[in-house]
């Protein structure tokens, strides 16, 4: 597997400053706002207008993506009878699909781009859930930046958030994320 130039990023309740000076740290050039619905009644510099403004100020591309990387799309296609969204069903669809091929180009035209939502955690995000594990399915493991300012491989999130435990894959065949090799 190579080098990845996927970064994801959560905002939590982090500093808008300490947030842009994470993104410089790690040299991003485009953020990509994954989340359905771009605002935040908490913490209100990272709304959409907001956030791109102060952004462009420190040379960094605000990119809204949430219309099909989101992790509550508008399709009610994507969702069960109690209203719970169902990842495997958003990974069928044409808008995730195409949201995906562009993650793909950048990482193959080696732009540092980083995926944004509002969780800190990656763990508890569908950027490493769903699109993270999409990824992985084309040799792209994605770099999670972390409170302490490093990053954690797609490989190391899910392994933890499985407790260590296998996945199995589509044909019932596990995939053991501590022997695989990450950068």
């Amino acid at each position: 597997m190579g080098k990845s130039t996927i970064y994801s990023t959560g905002y939590g309740n982090k500093n808008i400053d300490d947030f842009i000076n994470e993104l410089k740290s790690f040299e991003i050039k485009f953020l990509l706002d994954i989340r359905s619905k771009p605002y935040s009644k908490w913490n209100v510099p990272f709304n959409q207008e907001s956030l791109d403004l102060k952004l462009r100020t420190h040379g960094i591309n605000y990119v809204f993506v949430g219309d099909s990387l989101g992790g509550l799309p508008e399709d009610r296609g994507c969702y069960d009878f109690e209203g719970k969204v169902i990842y495997d069903k958003i990974k069928e669809k044409d808008f995730f699909k195409e949201g995906l091929k562009r993650l793909i180009v950048a990482n193959s035209k080696k732009v540092n781009i980083a995926i944004m939502c509002s969780e800190s955690k990656p763990e508890e995000c569908h950027r490493s859930k769903l699109i993270g594990q999409e990824l992985l399915k084309h040799d792209i493991s994605i770099n999670h930046i972390v409170p302490s300012g490093i990053t954690k491989s797609q490989e190391l999130v899910m392994n933890e958030l499985n407790k260590g435990k296998a996945i199995v894959d589509l044909f019932g065949e596990e995939i053991d994320f501590t022997s695989r090799k990450t950068y």
